[in-house]
């Protein structure tokens, strides 16, 4: 479940709102509990805790966004110690960037135990900006670049324990 809360709508405490599919998210908070998309501009105002299987926990859904991570974690299912909690399970990254310009994450925040990539960024995806963030504990890599994408920049960035001793990918 994520509790979603527009900077422009009035505050209704004890309301938690589930979202499934593409959805405009400003402020994101709680169990994420199926793949959340954004479209504008999101920022996490408290911890994440993900149980989305097999699939992205967020999916930047247009381009030129920014995710602000605000000093919380976005955490998956992975094991503690390992992040894999037994195998990678393909898909199941904590951010997904594929064909987005523009995109910037910007911590500080980390991104934590996902059984797949922390973050991943793929298909055509081009400057793309990843700020002060730390991945750690992912079955695969912290952070990967993958397909056509080009003209990405990871500043001030963090990756630890992050691979398996099958793919042992490690922080990016």
């Amino acid at each position: 479940m994520v509790t979603i809360r527009p900077r422009i709508a009035t505050l209704v405490l004890g309301v938690i709102i589930s979202i499934a599919g593409p959805a405009a998210a400003a402020d994101i908070r709680g169990t994420i509990t199926s793949p959340l998309t954004i479209t504008e501009d999101s920022q996490l105002v408290g911890n994440v805790t993900c149980t989305v299987t097999g699939a992205a926990c967020i999916t930047v859904g247009a381009p030129g966004i920014a995710l602000r991570l605000n000093g919380f974690s976005i955490t998956g299912q992975g094991d503690a110690v390992t992040g894999c909690g037994g195998i990678a399970v393909g898909g199941e990254h904590g951010v997904l960037i594929n064909g987005m310009r523009g995109v910037i994450i910007q911590g500080p925040g980390v991104i934590q135990r996902f059984r797949a990539h922390g973050i991943i960024i793929t298909g055509s995806s081009s400057r793309v900006l990843v700020t002060e963030v730390t991945a750690a504990t992912n079955c695969n890599s912290g952070i990967i670049v993958t397909g056509a994408s080009s003209d990405n920049d990871v500043h001030e960035s963090t990756f630890v324990n992050n691979g398996n001793s099958a793919a042992p990918c490690g922080g990016i």
